[in-house]
């Protein structure tokens, strides 16, 4: 997954990286090591998990000073079009841009709701009666300005605590390429027989 990261980032400009790490240190260490390839890659270790949102406002310094600044979900696949996704983000003036996508099974996902204009109305996370199927992609595009959204606690995770609170100050970006959450072994093995592939 990292290699393959990687290769979508160098694809697209991204020339320096933070990946949080909780588990398999080591592991993760060597991975990086061999296939960095160019990429300044920063590690965040988290002996105890500071959540999706935590990751971000521990690490606050390292983006506050950037326009704009893109988080991912590592157990994404996608060969989603990141210049498409900051171009749109860029022509909106919002907080934050969250890439979106049509699922199978909304109740466990963060389910959005968006108007005409592609504005954000709702985001629940993981609802129990999902009003639609139009999912957070785990990509996302973010201002300085998120950071004064994230609470002060810990663990505190971005679906829960954080997006729902920005409605009608974020947009979605719809994502048609590829993207497939791998976060269940179904979904896992259904990588294996129909991912595309991602050339740098």
């Amino acid at each position: 997954m990292l290699q393959i990261w990687f290769a979508l980032c160098r694809h697209y400009g991204i020339d320096e990286v933070l990946i949080n790490v909780h588990a398999h240190g080591d592991a993760v260490r060597k991975v990086i090591e061999e296939n960095k390839d160019g990429l300044k890659v920063r590690l965040s270790e988290e002996t105890a998990l500071l959540g999706s949102a935590g990751t971000i406002h521990a690490n606050r310094d390292w983006v506050t000073k950037e326009k704009s600044f893109w988080i991912f979900y590592a157990d994404v696949l996608t060969t989603a079009n990141l210049n498409q996704m900051l171009a749109f983000h860029d022509s909106r003036g919002q907080i934050a841009t969250i890439g979106v996508y049509e699922v199978p099974d909304p109740s466990r996902c963060g389910i959005v709701q968006v108007d005409d204009d592609g504005a954000v109305r709702d985001f629940v996370e993981k609802p129990q009666v999902p009003v639609g199927n139009l999912a957070f992609s785990g990509l996302m595009l973010a201002t300085p300005a998120l950071l004064d959204v994230i609470p002060d606690t810990s663990p505190v995770d971005l679906g829960f605590h954080v997006l729902p609170h920005i409605v009608g100050r974020m947009s979605a970006f719809r994502i048609s390429d590829y993207l497939l959450d791998i976060g269940t072994p179904e979904n896992y093995q259904m990588a294996q027989e129909n991912w595309p592939g991602f050339e740098s």
